[in-house]
């Protein structure tokens, strides 16, 4: 588990708080007033809310910005009792954010936080007001969902590296050494800026894995793809109706080596078929890093468009 106040040599210098409502002890970093509009920010594989560290700079100033992070990753506790299939991390988040009451909530999901905050909407779609993907799959029960996804691992060298290491008997190994193959497994999945590398940089996210038995986040994600463990959610009439109501917004790095931009926009598209939507050319599935300025400013134009529009709905 990273340390709790490591600032990462004040790359990282939020902080730290603690929510116990999922069962576990959760880290989440909130900034900005508490009177503030919510945004939460969900992460993905095998990131942590440091990858969030520039948007939520940016935004604290006028909202409340709020970044768990997910069991088994960054400071939060790796439980061993527990299983992290996707459902557990929908779970998890569904208690901590009614913990917390949050309601208003403009979600910001990456990589798997996208099913996670899809999953959060499906069952609450009373607490969200905004939906924001950057490079964050947005599956709500889409028909061509599970066309889309083998399509998408079939020409994915993550997902297709998951499906033989898994059948080998090497994953596990593998990702349990993910401390010290955090680059490689990042230039995997698509991390271009390679001027963001430094010590501290690969201390902020390899740390997190120093030893085996901090790594059953990142092996229960991977592991549970390659196996049919995770089940996304499914909502009813009602909340589908809801969600597609909403503002929306697509950021997506071109670059993506394990979410190609082909397969997963058209599943935001389907759901959101006026929204905005801006691929980065060049940039990687981890945009938030490749590109962390271009994203910030995208994502401070669209909150103040629907900030001030009167009807709630994103001015296009």
């Amino acid at each position: 588990m990273t340390p709790a106040n490591d600032t990462f040599d004040g790359t990282f210098p939020f902080a730290p708080r603690f929510s116990n409502a999922a069962g576990f002890r959760m880290h989440y970093v909130d900034e900005g007033p508490a009177s503030g509009k919510v945004i939460l920010c969900l992460h993905g594989e095998p990131t942590w809310s440091y990858l969030f560290r520039d948007l939520i700079a940016a935004l604290s100033g006028g909202y409340r910005v709020i970044a768990p992070d997910h069991m088994g990753f960054g400071k939060s506790e790796t439980p061993g009792d527990r299983t992290y299939w996707l459902r557990d991390h929908i779970d998890n988040i569904e208690k901590f954010v009614l913990a917390l009451d949050l309601n208003d909530i403009t979600l910001v999901m990456h990589d798997f936080g996208g099913p996670v905050g899809m999953g959060l909407a499906a069952r609450h779609p009373d607490r969200i007001h905004r939906i924001v993907s950057t490079n964050g799959p947005t599956p709500f029960g889409q028909a061509t969902l599970f066309d889309r996804l083998s399509a998408n691992a079939a020409a994915s060298p993550w997902f297709q590296w998951i499906v033989r290491a898994e059948s080998q008997g090497r994953l596990k190994p593998v990702l349990d050494e993910l401390g010290f193959n955090i680059l490689s497994t990042l230039k995997l999945n698509g991390f271009e800026n390679h001027t963001r590398i430094n010590d501290t940089w690969l201390r902020a996210y390899g740390s997190r894995f120093a030893v085996p038995a901090d790594s059953a986040g990142a092996i229960g994600w991977a592991q549970g793809f390659a196996i049919g463990a995770h089940r996304f959610e499914v909502p009813d009439a009602a909340a589908l109706d809801a969600i597609r109501s909403k503002p929306a917004l697509a950021i997506w790095g071109d670059a993506d080596r394990t979410l190609a931009a082909e397969h997963f926009l058209p599943l935001f598209n389907e759901l959101f078929p006026l929204a905005p939507i801006h691929r980065l050319t060049g940039i990687g599935h981890y945009s938030l890093e490749d590109a962390p300025q271009e994203i910030v400013d995208l994502i401070e134009a669209f909150l103040k468009a629907t900030d001030a529009s009167s009807d709630g709905v994103t001015a296009r």
